[in-house]
């Protein structure tokens, strides 16, 4: 370690709940005496935390601690997440990994950095039924929006998803717990708090409590003006919650609702728990409650099975739906998941074609929701990044704006009429 105190440096794959437990530990280290820094300054230590959704995983992995090793020979590299509890004997023949910890131990971390004297590489990673603690924690980095981790694993095994495998069964503190970690992260002084999660939709039901019942608490907290709720299931988002949002003067009109497939027929072999006509009752029910709703969605191409038929019922039900973005993943297998016992395999170059085309619908439907609000004010947070003299953020409704930098406006609330100059199409 370096003799004006241990330095360490964090990078982060995957998800908004994996930025929140990167901040978690960062906030342990930081305790014990350890400074966070770049990775280009010389840290003593350096923490990846993976994921398994995430394409080439192994390799992303693999280059980042090539560059570390190559700025401190001597940094002991930990790695952590999902992917180190899917893949802990991969990762550990990567040259340069001092340790490698999964779900139950990557908040232990201080306790494997105090023995790396012991010279060998170490695995610590235990069987994921046995992962039954939640640890609460919030991203701190950015002042203006932090996301707040309210649920962690998830019960659904979803075909194609190896989350359970990797974070185990759903599980998440109380509600007085919740807020209270809420109330710390007002405290830091973001103005927008994002609920963040696996399955949040799932909040409470290990202690007969709900996620709507969180909503209405967390609305009734003083110094914060904006939630978010990250991504919820259709068939937890239900109609009170809609309503409930709609109301909310805190809550902001933006929902993002994994959809997958739009075809019945992929939904049963995918083992998701709703059908097409619940999904467009869903989305029909937040447009009539919140006409200027922002909504999100998430599909998979090239699911096992999916052939240009079912493909095109997908289009056609995305393009019928007042949704306004899409997030759309190509299909790969994944080890230990039942879509690969289905033996009607996509082609891999039939997959990118179909994400090709739902990414050029998703470009359509986003540039038209922003374009119907040009002239309309809305209100924006505006955010401290400075690009070339500019500053952006996001409205209520979702949608990114810019404006000429001014570091007085940075976490600042701002009633904008929006115009094509300041709205920032991002695919």
């Amino acid at each position: 370690m370096s003799a004006a105190g241990p330095k360490v440096a964090f990078h982060t794959l995957g998800c908004k709940l994996n930025f929140a437990e990167t901040s978690e530990i960062s906030k342990i280290l930081a305790e014990a005496g350890y400074a966070k820094v770049e990775m280009n300054e010389h840290p003593d230590v350096l923490v990846i935390n993976t994921c398994s959704v995430t394409d080439q995983a192994d390799q992303k992995c693999r280059n980042i601690v090539r560059r570390a090793i190559k700025i401190n020979p001597e940094v002991f590299v930990a790695v952590v997440g999902c992917y180190a509890q899917l893949k802990p004997q991969e990762i550990a023949q990567i040259d340069g990994v001092s340790v490698v910890l999964g779900a139950n131990e990557k908040f232990k971390i201080l306790d494997h950095i105090q023995k790396k004297s012991e010279e060998r590489k170490k695995i610590v990673v235990g069987h994921i039924k046995e992962v039954n603690e939640f640890v609460p924690s919030f991203s701190s980095g950015d002042r203006t929006r932090t996301f707040l981790k309210v649920q962690d694993g998830c019960n659904y095994f979803c075909a194609f998803c190896t989350i359970p495998l990797a974070r185990g069964r759903s599980r998440s503190a109380s509600i007085s717990d919740t807020i209270e970690q809420a109330k710390l992260a007002i405290s830091k002084g973001a103005k927008e708090i994002v609920l963040t999660g696996v399955n949040i939709g799932d909040f409470g039901a290990q202690n007969g409590e709900t996620f709507f019942d969180l909503i209405k608490a967390l609305d009734e907290l003083d110094g914060i003006d904006r939630y978010r709720i990250s991504s919820i299931e259709p068939n937890l988002l239900t109609e009170e919650i809609i309503d409930f949002v709609a109301r909310s003067q805190k809550f902001m009109p933006h929902f993002h609702v994994p959809l997958q497939s739009g075809d019945d027929e992929i939904l049963r072999a995918m083992r998701r728990r709703y059908r097409t006509d619940l999904y467009r009752s869903r989305m029909l029910a937040i447009k009539e409650k919140m006409p200027h709703a922002c909504i999100g969605v998430d599909v998979i191409t090239g699911f096992p099975g999916e052939t240009d038929e079912l493909f095109q019922n997908t289009m056609s039900f995305i393009q019928e739906l007042p949704v306004s973005y899409l997030h759309v993943f190509t299909y790969s297998e994944r080890a230990n998941t039942t879509a690969l016992r289905i033996e009607e395999v996509v082609p891999i170059q039939k997959r990118q074609e179909r994400t090709t085309q739902l990414r050029l619908l998703s470009e359509k439907k986003k540039r038209a929701f922003y374009q119907s609000f040009l002239g309309q004010e809305r209100s924006v947070l505006w955010e401290g990044v400075n690009e070339d003299g500019r500053m952006s953020g996001y409205s209520d409704n979702y949608i990114r704006l810019t404006k000429e930098f001014h570091a007085a406006d940075v976490n600042v609330i701002e009633q904008v009429q929006i115009d094509g100059a300041s709205i920032r199409l991002e695919y």
